[in-house]
């Protein structure tokens, strides 16, 4: 009997703990020590504690009750909306500026984090609403864009944010550069064994059906 992993787990790691652990994420998080050594450079800043807000996000989506997740269906149908929601905001918040202000204006900095949290919700929300072409379209569009901002901090001769070093900028441009890369990589082959096992059950469906019998009754 084949064990289902995701099952085994869903005891252990009910909707209740999820929020909880997402809590305490943000919580971490939000400790000036956390933040201040988080954003002391700047690949950490974008690489480590944006993903890590993201997942703060995605984990207190769990928190949502049943009348919410209803009335976030109708706006979000077939995850588009969510998931335009995500992309809009990872697209504004990789703007050079955005990391500077964040930096020395507060309100910027609880915005930046509030906005990293909804798009962990929406992302959470939207995934397997949205389905694989709708999926494609997203992943497409923001794994090439990461790419692209990667090689611009790479590659660019002057420093697009004040607060940190050339060199800094260089080696957030690599990561983001090697993490998009990756991303499109995985997502292609998680497609390609989509595609595999589908037109294998078909062909195991279509192996099992009863043929015709080619006897004919005797008159």
């Amino acid at each position: 009997m084949k064990l289902d992993w995701r099952r085994s787990l869903a005891p252990a790691f009910t909707l209740a703990r999820q929020a909880l652990v997402g809590l305490a994420i943000a919580a971490l998080l939000a400790l000036p020590a956390s933040r201040h050594l988080l954003e002391a450079s700047m690949w950490r800043h974008m690489v480590l504690q944006y993903p890590l807000w993201m997942l703060a996000g995605a984990l207190l989506a769990a928190a949502l009750p049943k009348r919410a997740h209803s009335g976030l269906a109708r706006w979000n149908a077939s995850g588009i909306s969510g998931l335009m929601l995500a992309g809009t905001a990872l697209l504004v918040l990789m703007i050079p500026r955005v990391l500077d202000l964040a930096l020395l204006h507060p309100p910027t900095e609880i915005a930046k984090s509030a906005a990293l949290v909804a798009t962990g919700s929406a992302l959470r929300l939207s995934w397997r609403r949205a389905g694989l072409v709708v999926q494609g379209f997203f992943l497409g569009n923001m794994l090439l864009m990461g790419i692209a901002i990667g090689q611009l901090y790479a590659n660019s001769p002057l420093r697009l944010c004040n607060a940190y070093l050339l060199d800094d900028q260089v080696r957030l441009g690599h990561w983001l550069t090697g993490i998009f890369t990756a991303l499109a990589v995985a997502w292609l082959v998680q497609v390609a064994w989509w595609i595999m096992r589908r037109e294998a059950d078909t062909q195991a469906m279509a192996g099992s059906a009863p043929r015709p019998s080619s006897h004919r009754a005797a008159p």
